[in-house]
């Protein structure tokens, strides 16, 4: 069954205001500047905004067409074991790239299997990384291996 974007978008915007909600509702840590409901409130406000974009049908034209040239349908269901895959990957390379260049080969390698064009999956497995390097280091003070390539705010 296929759910039309306007549907699973408005759930996902449903799903992450439940979540922004549910966290701004968490008890402060005394003496702390960021207590348990930051987490909460900034995954929530992400996919609200994700799923406000997937309802207003915003990034469509990036996707690449589900057949290949030949007219014959993708293999679809082996796009179920990259998760996994790609989990393994993070636990083998991560020590030694670092997180930058691992969650880039990750980010690009799902946007590339799920459709994406190059146009689209180059810059956010670019921005991606860095963006959320910046939110573990800075806002959730939670250091990621740095590797080959150190992040600028990392550097001591």
């Amino acid at each position: 069954m296929r759910l039309p974007d306007r549907v699973s978008g408005g759930v996902l915007v449903l799903l992450g205001a439940a979540a922004a909600y549910a966290g701004s509702r968490l008890p402060a840590v005394p003496g702390q500047d960021v207590g348990p409901a930051a987490f909460p409130m900034l995954i929530g406000g992400g996919l609200v905004l994700c799923g406000a974009l997937i309802a207003l049908g915003i990034g469509r034209g990036f996707e690449a067409p589900d057949e290949d040239a030949a007219g014959a349908p993708r293999f679809a269901g082996l796009r179920a074991l990259l998760p996994p895959l790609l989990l393994v990957f993070y636990v083998l390379a991560v020590d030694r790239l670092g997180f930058l260049p691992t969650a880039a080969a990750m980010v690009l390698a799902t946007a590339l299997a799920f459709g994406a064009r190059w146009r689209l999956a180059l810059p956010l497995a670019i921005l991606a990384p860095l963006l959320v390097h910046l939110v573990f280091y800075k806002l959730l003070r939670v250091p990621l291996p740095a590797g080959l390539l150190p992040a600028p705010w990392a550097a001591a």
